[in-house]
């Protein structure tokens, strides 16, 4: 390897990303080139007549397995995600409904930390904004008007970067008295964690307040100025950080969160011209799009971008997302693959 590359531990990084992208399609190649070779060699037979019916054989085998490197290989080819790989930050906020999206804010956090815990993900609060919300029968339970975490595993963006959008649910809240069926909502953004490459925060364009906690998530620490909120001048974006007692560790995280959400607006400017082609695949991503439906009533959530319905809610909310994550992941590269269909091999 260049000496150059190996004293640049970000250019390593790269380089080893890269050839992880490009060994498989090597592979596929020579893999297809011999199966057409062999192709060759079985249609010369078929002018032999001992050999005809062995040959004839062996092409309906070798013209299923070359379909099937040229449809893996069209796979392949699809540039990897820039973000795979890497930690996100998952934000969740309450939205129509009142004290009811809430609830199923805390919900939707409940599930994607059931299932990042099967996945052995590290999960580390950023930020939340607690309520507690009394039932008709007594009964309380805590909601979160907002909460945001970064989550660590390899898989964890894979896994979850569709979810970014207005989650619907449909149910018999907790303060309901005569059993209807209320429509709430919730928002989520998946954001990749900002690389110091990709996003360098002048603190000369920050405006950072420091000031006492507050409300139920922040009892522990009310007694020093310990939440940190930091505003980006140029933007006008503001992020919040209060859940821990240091000072110092509510910077950082703050800041953090910072470098994702400008990150995210970045590449949302350039890709404003592509919107059109990525809602085609799955959804734009965009938090004003509704994206899915629970209902509990019939056990049934829909995701509205690949048309998918499973009766099996309840197992969903508690974690098991397998099906429904890789459907959509599995449509997404079939939308990308496509790109490929005409791509003479």
């Amino acid at each position: 390897m260049d000496p150059a590359i190996l004293s640049n531990p970000i250019r390593i990084k790269e380089v080893t990303k890269e050839r992880a992208h490009l060994v498989p399609i090597v592979e596929l190649w020579s893999k297809l080139s011999q199966a057409r070779e062999e192709m060759a060699d079985a249609r010369e037979m078929l002018n032999d007549p001992e050999m005809k019916e062995m040959a004839e054989l062996e092409i309906d085998s070798l013209s299923e397995m070359i379909l099937k490197f040229e449809d893996d290989l069209r796979k392949a080819l699809i540039p990897p995600d820039p973000y795979e790989g890497r930690d996100i930050i998952l934000e969740i906020r309450a939205g129509t409904g009142g004290d009811e999206a809430a609830l199923f804010a805390a919900d939707l956090f409940r599930m994607y930390s059931r299932f990042g815990s099967n996945h052995r993900w590290k999960m580390s609060i950023l930020d939340t904004s607690r309520i507690s919300v009394g039932g008709s029968s007594g009964r309380s339970a805590e909601g979160f008007k907002e909460i945001i975490c970064q989550i660590s595993g390899g898989d964890a963006y894979r896994y979850l970067q569709h979810e970014s959008g207005v989650h619907r649910v449909q149910r018999v809240p907790l303060t309901e008295t005569q059993g209807r069926i209320h429509t709430s909502a919730a928002t989520v953004a998946i954001l990749p964690v900002a690389e110091e490459v990709e996003v360098n925060l002048d603190e000369r364009e920050l405006r950072i307040d420091v000031m006492r906690a507050g409300g139920p998530g922040g009892q522990s620490v009310n007694t020093t100025d310990s939440a940190v909120r930091i505003i980006h001048l140029p933007t006008g974006l503001t992020v919040k950080c209060q859940d821990e007692k240091s000072q110092h560790k509510n910077k950082a995280k703050a800041m953090r969160v910072l470098a994702a959400r400008l990150l995210e607006l970045r590449q949302s400017a350039a890709d404003a011209e592509e919107a059109e082609a990525r809602r085609a695949q799955v959804g734009s991503g965009d938090r004003s799009e509704r994206i899915r439906t629970y209902n509990y009533p019939q056990n049934r959530i829909t995701d509205h971008r690949i048309n998918l319905t499973l009766y099996k809610l309840d197992r969903i909310v508690e974690g098991d997302l397998t099906d429904l994550l890789s459907a959509l992941n599995a449509n997404l590269q079939e939308q990308l693959a496509s790109q490929f269909t005409s791509t003479e091999l």
